[in-house]
This record gives C-alpha cells, sequence and structure tokens, in this order.
C-alpha cells in the first residue's frame, strides 16, 4: 500500500476553521495519488470520523471530490477540483517562465517543443512553441492526444504508482492511428517498463504517421514527476535518430521549468 503518511499532524498547521481544514483535506487527497477510502483516510488525516464525514459529504456535494464506483468506494479528485488545478497550471504568472525556457530550447534545436500533462486518460498540452517550418503538426494548447501511443503519453503513465499505473492502462482503448501504434496491452506495459527505466518516452510514427516524438520528465522540487517536454518534428526533417540527440539539452530546459511548478 503507498505510503499515505498525514502531511499535517496538527489542528494548527491544518488551520482552525472548518474552511481550512476542508481545504488541507483535498490536499491530502491530491497528494495521495490515488483513491483512498475512508478508513485509509483516516488512518493519515488526524480528523474525528464524524467531520470527516461532514467535509466529505461538503466536498462530495460541491464536486470537488468523488467516489469511484465499486465496493472500495474510495474518495478521489473531483471534475471540480480538477479543472481549477488545470486552470492555475495553464494561466498562472509562471507561465510567461515557462514560455521563455521553451522558447530557448526551440532556438536551440529548431524543432517544435510541447510541455504536457497527465489529465485523466490523456495528455494535455499545456504549451507548445513552434519552430518556424512550414510542415509541422497543429496541436494547439488545451489539445488532447491518447496516453498509449504518445511519447509524453507513456513516459507520464510509467511514472505513477504500479497500482494507479495498471488501472489506468486497463481503462485505455487502444485504438490504432498508425501501423507502429502499440494496442496489446503486454506490449504496452513493455514499453512503459522501458520507459521508467530510462526515464524516456518515445513515439515513433505511433500516433501520426511520418512524426517521431521524444519526451522527457519534468520534476517539481519533490522530484515528483509533474509534466514532460516533448520534441516532435517530421521524420522527412528529422528521424527519431536526430530527436533522440536533443534529449540532453530537453532535460536541461527540463530542470529548468522546475522552479515553475
Amino acid at each position: 500500500m503507498p505510503d499515505i503518511t498525514p502531511a499535517f499532524d496538527t489542528s494548527a498547521e491544518r488551520g482552525d476553521t472548518p474552511t481550512l481544514r476542508a481545504f488541507a483535506l483535498l490536499e491530502f487527497l491530491v497528494r495521495a495519488d490515488r483513491p483512498l477510502t475512508l478508513a485509509e483516510i483516516m488512518q493519515g488525516f488526524d480528523a474525528p470520523k464524524a467531520s470527516l464525514h461532514r467535509m466529505l459529504a461538503a466536498l462530495e456535494n460541491g464536486g470537488l471530490v468523488i467516489r469511484e464506483p465499486g465496493p472500495r468506494n474510495a474518495y478521489t479528485v473531483g471534475p471540480r477540483l480538477a479543472r481549477l488545478g488545470l486552470d492555475i497550471v495553464t494561466h498562472s504568472g509562471p507561465r510567461q517562465l515557462r514560455r521563455a525556457i521553451l522558447a530557448s530550447l526551440v532556438a536551440d534545436i529548431g524543432e517544435t517543443v510541447n510541455l504536457t500533462m497527465l489529465n485523466e486518460t490523456e495528455v494535455l498540452y499545456l504549451d507548445r512553441m513552434e519552430a518556424p517550418w512550414p510542415l509541422r503538426l497543429d496541436l494547439k494548447p488545451g489539445s488532447r492526444v491518447p496516453l498509449h501511443c504518445s511519447a509524453s503519453g507513456k513516459l507520464l503513465l510509467s511514472q505513477l504508482p504500479p497500482e494507479r499505473r495498471s488501472q489506468l492502462v486497463r481503462q485505455l482503448k487502444l485504438e490504432r492511428f498508425t501501423p507502429n501504434t502499440i494496442t496489446n496491452v503486454e506490449m504496452l506495459e513493455a514499453e512503459l517498463d522501458r520507459c521508467a527505466d530510462k526515464e524516456l518516452g518515445i513515439d515513433n510514427e505511433e500516433f501520426v504517421a511520418g512524426i517521431a516524438c521524444v519526451a522527457v520528465p519534468v520534476r517539481d522540487t519533490n522530484g515528483k514527476m509533474v509534466a514532460a517536454i516533448a520534441i516532435h518534428a517530421p521524420t522527412a526533417r528529422s528521424p527519431l535518430s536526430r530527436s533522440l540527440e536533443f534529449v540532453p539539452r530537453a532535460l536541461q530546459a527540463a530542470a529548468e521549468l522546475t522552479q515553475t511548478f
């Protein structure tokens, strides 16, 4: 079972108002990285059972948390809170610094760069900096692409806790987009193991024929992977072997992005 040690041990750290206690509970659920049952929440969050019931009921009514269907009846982040988180990441002050870092990367490598993150069962494009080439893939910020056939999608999946990763893989519709698309669960799991080991995602013309992509992890100040930098280019101009040469520079940019999360 993943560690669910409470981040807040005392009422003073959580705040002594109902609003701050509810906010602390939301923080706890977000940091858990997986749905938690009421018993697991009680184990890790210091609050009486009756108070937890009331807070969870209020948060559920507001769309901030939801309960997963099934016998565990576990609590997880709701759609309203997820939207808030995405809005903060995509529209907050650090966005200009991120764009400057991505622009510098594009200037150095001469190819298009994307900043992506995991959003439920898809990859969400947080930002994108285009290279000045006429031949390009039109994916604007806010676009979503499948996890199983994109470099950043596979990388983001590979870094999840094993239980959550397996759960997500089972939910995916492994649609075939090109002859190279992985549509077999066992093959996808093997590919995710490779991504986890190398901390590198590769799309070898798996989503769009003629387009290859590499992705590297972006971590927050605690070392947790929160996003990915993806570099993609037409194979006619930049085959996968050339894109792999950009990985060291992409990792440098990823390290610079850490301060923006």
